[in-house]
């Protein structure tokens, strides 16, 4: 019998799970994420980090394939950390994090 597909939305709520170390916000609201793709199980993310030199990054990465791989119906997490685009926050998370 084969186990159910995960959802994006299954996703997203493990994603949001995960807080950034130095700003105490989630990763998805955050903007930090850029693309979920779901092909039978096997999931691929691509994200940034708010600064090429993130001290968190690595362990950032490794949360997102821990708790998106511990989902029903993932068979594999493959995390690609990108910058092209830069991060930009939004208007919202520049508001909560005093940037206005």
């Amino acid at each position: 019998m084969n186990s159910p597909l995960v959802s994006k939305e299954a996703i997203i709520e493990a994603l949001k799970t995960i807080e950034d170390p130095d700003l105490f916000i989630d990763i998805y609201f955050l903007g930090l994420i850029y693309s979920i793709n779901i092909d039978e199980g096997a999931v691929a993310i691509d994200m940034t980090f708010t600064t090429p030199l993130c001290p968190s990054g690595p362990q950032l990465k490794h949360e997102v394939q821990t708790k998106v791989g511990a989902l029903p119906g993932v068979a594999s997490v493959t995390v690609t950390i990108t910058f092209t685009p830069p991060w930009q926050p939004s208007e919202e998370v520049k508001g909560l994090l005093g940037m206005m």
